[in-house]
């Protein structure tokens, strides 16, 4: 399970950087997972598709 965050790269960053400006999902190391997104909500719904939350186990009755 990857630990990803949303962060915003503006134009003065992006052009550093060589990429577009806009929102990418990160990982702690700070390498670009996906994007540019349109918004932080575009890019927070494909971390929760990459990275879903964990489904939990039911406990069985004996």
């Amino acid at each position: 399970m990857q630990n990803l965050s949303p962060r915003h790269v503006k134009t003065e960053e992006a052009s550093r950087l060589g990429v577009i400006s806009g929102w990418y999902s990160t990982k702690v190391s700070g390498t670009f997972v996906s994007g540019p997104h349109d918004s932080e909500t575009d890019c927070l719904r494909k971390i929760a598709e990459i990275n879903p939350p964990p489904v939990p186990v039911k406990k069985r009755v004996a």
